[in-house]
C-alpha cells in the first residue's frame, strides 16, 4: 500500500492518478475525504498533520509514502507537520519515503533554510530506517492557476515579481518521478534538484497562456513594497518576509535549467506551453 499525503494538491493528485493507473494500491490522505475526487479504486482517508492522532489509521499497513506539507514557514518554531508525518511513518514501519522539499533544500542561514533542513532531516535521519528520496523542485507551473480568479474579471493580471525568471516544472513530471521512486528500487538516497526545461518570467508565462486561451492578457506589476505587505497580511513573521524578499530579489535562484528531470524521466520535461494546453479548461474563456 502506498500512502499519498497532500493528495488533493497539485503533485499529490497527479501522483494518485498515476499510481492507480499503474495498478498500485493507493491510500489518499486528505482533511476532507468526503469532498475529494479520486479514481474509484483509491482508498480516501482522513488525516491531518496538525492532528497527529489522526495519522495512525492513515499510515497503518503502508509500505511506501509520499510526504509533503503545506505548512507555511514561520507558523511554528519548527516544521511540526513534517515532523509529525515522519514520526507517524516510523511508527507504522514504513520502509520507503519520498519527500517533496524545495529547491536548495535548506541552503543558507535564514529562517527558510533552517525550516527546510529540519523538515528534510526528519526523513533522512538514519535512526528512522527509511529508504528515502528527496525531490527539490523550484516554482510549479501550476502556480499560474492563481491567476484564474483575476481572469474572470478581465484580461489584466496583477503579478508580484513579474519579471523574475524561473525554470518552473510541471507537477505531473514531479509525480512521475515520485512514482518511480515509490515503486522501484531506483532513486534510493537520491536528492533530486528539479526544474522545467525553460527559464521564463511570469510575464512570459502569461503571454503564452494568453495565446492558448485566445486572449490578449496583460500584466499589472505589483510594487515590491505592496508584495511585502501582502506577505505580511498572510501572517508571515517579519524575518520570514525578509528572507522571502531576499531569495526572490537576489541572484538567479530558481532560474537555472537543471538536467535532472530529463535524465530521470528519460524524456524532455514538459514545457509551460504544454502544461497550459493541458490545463486550459481550468481558466475562464472570453
Amino acid at each position: 500500500m502506498i500512502l499519498v499525503t497532500g493528495a488533493t494538491g497539485h503533485v499529490g493528485s497527479e501522483l494518485v492518478r498515476r499510481l492507480t493507473a499503474a495498478g498500485e494500491p493507493v491510500r489518499a490522505m486528505t482533511r476532507r475525504p468526503s469532498k475529494a475526487r479520486f479514481p474509484a479504486v483509491t482508498e480516501a482517508v482522513y488525516g491531518d498533520a496538525a492532528d497527529p492522532e489522526s495519522l495512525a489509521a492513515a499510515f497503518a499497513g503502508v509500505d511506501g509514502v509520499f510526504l509533503m506539507s503545506a505548512q507555511a514557514v514561520g507558523t511554528a518554531p519548527e516544521p511540526t507537520h513534517d515532523l509529525a508525518l515522519a514520526a507517524a511513518a516510523e511508527r507504522a514501519g514504513v520502509r520507503r519515503v519520498v519527500k517533496l522539499s524545495t529547491l536548495d533544500g535548506g541552503t543558507g542561514d535564514d529562517p527558510i533554510a533552517h525550516w527546510q533542513r529540519t523538515a528534510e532531516a526528519a526523513v533522512t535521519d538514519p535512526a528512522r530506517g527509511f529508504t528515502w528520496t528527496l525531490l527539490r523542485p523550484g516554482r510549479f507551473m501550476s502556480n499560474a492557476l492563481q491567476w484564474a480568479g483575476q481572469l474572470r474579471a478581465g484580461d489584466e493580471v496583477a503579478i508580484p515579481f513579474a519579471d523574475r525568471p524561473a525554470a518552473s516544472i510541471d507537477p505531473a513530471d514531479l509525480a512521475e518521478i515520485a512514482a518511480q521512486a515509490l515503486t522501484t528500487g531506483e532513486h534510493s538516497g537520491a536528492v533530486h534538484e528539479l526544474s522545467g526545461p525553460q527559464s521564463l518570467t511570469p510575464t512570459e508565462e502569461l503571454a503564452l497562456l494568453g495565446e492558448i486561451l485566445g486572449r490578449d492578457l496583460r500584466v499589472r506589476s505589483v510594487p515590491v513594497e505592496a508584495a511585502r505587505a501582502g506577505m505580511s497580511s498572510y501572517g508571515f513573521p517579519p524575518e520570514v518576509v525578509d528572507a522571502i524578499m531576499r531569495r526572490t530579489l537576489d541572484g538567479d535562484r530558481g532560474s537555472e535549467v537543471l538536467p535532472t528531470a530529463e535524465k530521470v524521466l528519460g524524456r524532455p520535461a514538459r514545457t509551460f506551453a504544454q502544461w497550459a494546453r493541458a490545463h486550459a479548461g481550468e481558466f475562464p474563456r472570453p
